[in-house]
């Protein structure tokens, strides 16, 4: 078994997002890894319970341990003090899809916080939205998509790196922020 501090992340942010009670769309969870950087990421992607295996609204949560959190991380296994403290860089993003004509992008962005949820006294930030078109063959318009993305760095203090299980409490809050803001979105009345 892989015991790491990006492991026991993992796992923290899973046990919260289920226990809000949301469902892992099954065919989307990744994990990468580069093998000349040394960079790890994790995907998965989540919706609201009941839905189909392509939800209309789902969250998409990104988590990024990079080459410079791996050192410091070995520098602070080994003893030393790191120049900075190992962190995880994450990204939520917000999708509403399948939609039948242009949305109101201020109504849905006005749906959400502009901050995100609070991982340990890192916030994370929203990002402008997105939005994306699928065409026919015809060149008729079939569906639009929008998402929003809240990105950001949480720090990974001494007391996280020494006991996993305190990972838990970081991500606490996670889940219930997500549940929320896609029951949000999924409250729009949009075609």
């Amino acid at each position: 078994m892989l015991d790491h501090v990006f492991t026991d992340a993992i796992y923290a942010a899973r046990q919260s997002l289920e226990s809000a009670l949301l469902e892992r769309v099954q065919v989307d969870e990744r994990l990468h890894t580069d093998v000349l950087l040394g960079e790890l990421v994790w995907e998965t992607s989540y919706g609201l319970p009941g839905e189909k295996t392509k939800p209309a609204v789902r969250a998409d949560l990104s988590m990024t341990w990079s080459p410079w959190s791996q050192s410091a991380y070995r520098s602070w296994m080994i003893g030393e003090t790191p120049a900075e403290q190992p962190g995880l860089e994450l990204e939520i993003t917000m999708r509403v899809m399948q939609l039948s004509a242009v949305p109101d992008l201020a109504k849905i962005a006005g749906a959400l916080p502009d901050e995100g949820p609070d991982l340990g006294g890192s916030l994370l930030v929203r990002t402008s939205p997105n939005m994306e078109h699928e065409f026919d063959a015809d060149l008729k318009l079939v569906a639009v998509g929008v998402e929003l993305a809240y990105e950001g760095l949480a720090e990974l203090p001494d007391e996280l790196l020494e006991d996993g299980e305190a990972m838990d409490a970081m991500f606490e809050d996670l889940g219930g922020w997500i549940a929320s803001a896609l029951v949000k979105l999924d409250d729009l009345t949009l075609t």
